[in-house]
């Protein structure tokens, strides 16, 4: 860590004091990453940090959301989380066909967040470091107009973007249908430009090839190229280190 980015985060720390919050609990790792997001900007960082630790106490008071908190989205089985990739991140997939509009908003944002949390979750080692990423697949094959959800799809990035700084390394979309580009359209303009700049549109076999090497065989499904199965994100037991740090994790 150069000086510029020391004094950045003891900028940060004070702003977020002044604020009237504190960041004894995070480490200088969980500090940089809403740096990053914010431009490297101390004031801003701050209101960022502030705004996700109030939303955090309020929309997850326990610390973490249990599978029996979302049983709707949990089965309706869109979900696989399979393991790490060549770099060491863990990879979640989402299967938009098994996606429906949810009736039921919070239960729909408490399972992203379920989701965002334990695919993190899956790549500590002892601990937490503070600056996991993942690597996220969005699967549009056999999608039909009821599945599209545009809504849902705003709110998961714009989660992403808002409570999760920089713990997207990459996002790649798979199968995207003529009718969906439109709709692609629509959601990008609520995208960050940072967000845009890691989504990867996979557009023939030779990028999904490239997916492929780029991720490893061993952890994706068969019908990708992989060697494996799907594994349902609520079939996955974390061991008992990674298991206490689920909702516990920092943003």
């Amino acid at each position: 860590m150069d000086s510029n980015q020391e004094l950045a985060l003891t900028q940060l720390r004070a702003s977020v004091e002044q604020l009237g919050c504190s960041t004894n609990k995070y480490n200088d790792k969980t500090m940089m990453r809403f740096l990053i997001a914010r431009s490297m900007d101390p004031n801003k960082a701050a209101k960022m940090f502030v705004q996700w630790h109030k939303w955090r106490e309020s929309f997850v008071p326990s610390g973490f959301i249990s599978d029996s908190e979302i049983p709707d989205e949990l089965g309706a089985n869109k979900c696989f989380l399979q393991g790490l990739a060549k770099n060491g991140l863990p990879v979640v997939i989402i299967k938009a066909c098994k996606h429906f509009p949810s009736k039921d908003q919070p239960q729909f944002k408490k399972f992203l967040v379920h989701m965002l949390d334990k695919t993190i979750a899956s790549s500590f080692k002892e601990r937490e470091i503070g600056d996991e990423k993942l690597i996220g697949i969005l699967d549009l094959e056999k999608i039909s107009y009821k599945n599209v959800d545009a809504r849902g799809l705003i709110t998961g990035f714009q989660f992403i973007q808002g409570y999760y700084p920089e713990r997207l390394a990459k996002c790649f979309i798979l199968n995207m249908p003529g009718f969906f580009v439109s709709i692609w359209r629509f959601v990008s303009r609520f995208l960050e430009k940072a967000t845009l700049k890691k989504i990867v549109i996979v557009t023939n076999e030779d990028e999904m090839k490239e997916m492929v090497e780029e991720i490893g065989d061993e952890i994706l499904p068969e019908e990708y190229g992989g060697r494996t199965k799907l594994v349902p994100i609520q079939d996955v037991v974390l061991t008992p280190a990674e298991d206490d740090q689920v909702g516990q994790i920092n943003p």
